[in-house]
């Protein structure tokens, strides 16, 4: 069943359209469960979308993709029924992993402090990684890990959670250490707001391979920042993973399927960009940092959004936390950038911007934001991979428009 918003983007109308199909006849609406909303059939939906174009009846097997990981609203996206944004100061890391791949009911829910169904955070010992670049060293972590798993085709949900916690916890483990390598007191961790404490957190290991002084400001920063990163809903790498599920590949390749995806310059990369435009901005001002790049680059990295046209709640909370951690020079500079393009309406700002500034602020390397996005998506797409396993195989086949050349 469908929510309003969803079922009015599936026909590309607005709402209003919508209830009105249901005044004409030609939908039914049905009473949620909590009895305030309106729900709608899928295959209902469905129909009538393709009524609507044009009468004609598309052929395609392509498959409609349902989920129950996230939702995309107006105000972020919403892991299981919980806005990220809530959880992404009020819980673990590994907690949302848990909720994004068992739903509420695991450990009672995200921030319950009960032991989750996934345990182990625990980075493989694999020998000591190449001398590569981040996200290198990431995909060889992936590759080694698998051909270290003799059973890497139990594709038990128990056990494909199992390696997206190992995988992710050694992707971090496999990061090289910042100059000058930072000091952690024995036993550090990640506290919550709540006062709970949570050793060795991945948070915590992340930031102390980012920034050479991860304190407990921004290590909670981090843990933030994994939680808003950790999916939304079927992004172009998530598709990809969702893919290689659909030909039953093992975690361990489909994993690799998105990281390729998130490979690319145009996905996963925008907070690097982002990053050297604060850096222009703190040597020549803002209003030549803007200039500059959108005259060499056309647009602004770290602003406008597909989904966000309003805004982009994310971008809210992690601006927080940065300026939390950043001098207030720092801070008033992001401020005017934003002030800045708002005057000129340039599209509001998004995480990457965010994401940029949390980077830039606590003195880690440039591509410190594709590092944790790619951590982070870890816990999504493997949301994404099981649920894909419960679908039919091989349903993702789309027909070509063939157009004859020359």
């Amino acid at each position: 069943m469908l929510e309003s918003d969803e079922a009015a983007r599936r026909l590309g109308v607005k709402v209003t359209t919508l209830y009105a199909y249901v005044s004409r006849g030609l939908l039914v609406s049905h009473p949620a469960p909590e009895g305030r909303k309106r729900l709608f059939d899928l295959g209902d939906v469905e129909r009538l979308a393709r009524r609507s174009r044009q009468g004609k009846t598309v052929e395609t097997r392509m498959a409609t993709v349902t989920t129950a990981v996230t939702q995309l609203t107006d105000d972020g996206p919403v892991y299981r029924g919980v806005p990220a944004t809530e959880l992404a100061t009020s819980a673990a890391f590994e907690e949302v992993a848990d909720r994004l791949w068992w739903g509420p009911a695991a450990s009672g829910g995200a921030g319950s402090g009960e032991p989750t169904p996934s345990e182990s955070w625990t980075p493989l010992n694999l020998e000591p990684p190449p001398e590569l670049s981040p996200s290198d060293r990431m995909r060889w972590v992936v590759v080694m890990a698998g051909a270290h798993d003799r059973l890497r085709s139990d594709l038990r949900p128990e056990m494909v959670t199992r390696v997206a916690a190992r995988v992710a916890a050694t992707m971090v483990e496999a990061l090289p250490w910042p100059t000058p390598a930072p000091s952690i007191p024995s036993g550090a961790g990640l506290l919550l707001p709540d006062g709970r404490d949570r050793p060795h957190a991945l948070a915590a290991r992340l930031a102390a391979r980012l920034s050479p002084e991860p304190g407990e400001a921004l290590v909670g920063a981090v843990n933030a920042a994994l939680v808003l990163m950790a999916d939304h809903e079927l992004a172009t790498s998530t598709m990809a993973v969702r893919v290689a599920a659909s030909t039953r590949a093992d975690p361990y390749d489909a994993l690799l399927a998105g990281l390729a995806t998130l490979a690319g310059p145009l996905h996963g990369g925008a907070s690097r960009q982002a990053y050297s435009l604060l850096l222009e901005a703190r040597h020549g001002g803002a209003e030549r940092a803007l200039d500059d790049t959108l005259r060499w680059q056309g647009v602004l990295p770290g602003f406008g959004h597909s989904v966000y046209k309003r805004g982009d709640a994310r971008f809210v909370v992690l601006l927080a936390l940065f300026e939390a951690l950043a001098p207030p020079d720092d801070v008033a500079m992001v401020h005017a950038l934003v002030a800045l393009a708002a005057e000129h309406d340039i599209p509001p700002p998004n995480v990457d911007l965010a994401l940029a500034a949390l980077a830039w602020a606590a003195g880690m390397p440039p591509d410190a934001g594709r590092t944790i996005f790619t951590v982070a998506r870890v816990a999504g797409w493997t949301a994404h991979y099981l649920e894909e396993l419960e679908e039919r195989p091989l349903r993702y086949r789309a027909r070509a428009v063939y157009a004859a050349s020359g």
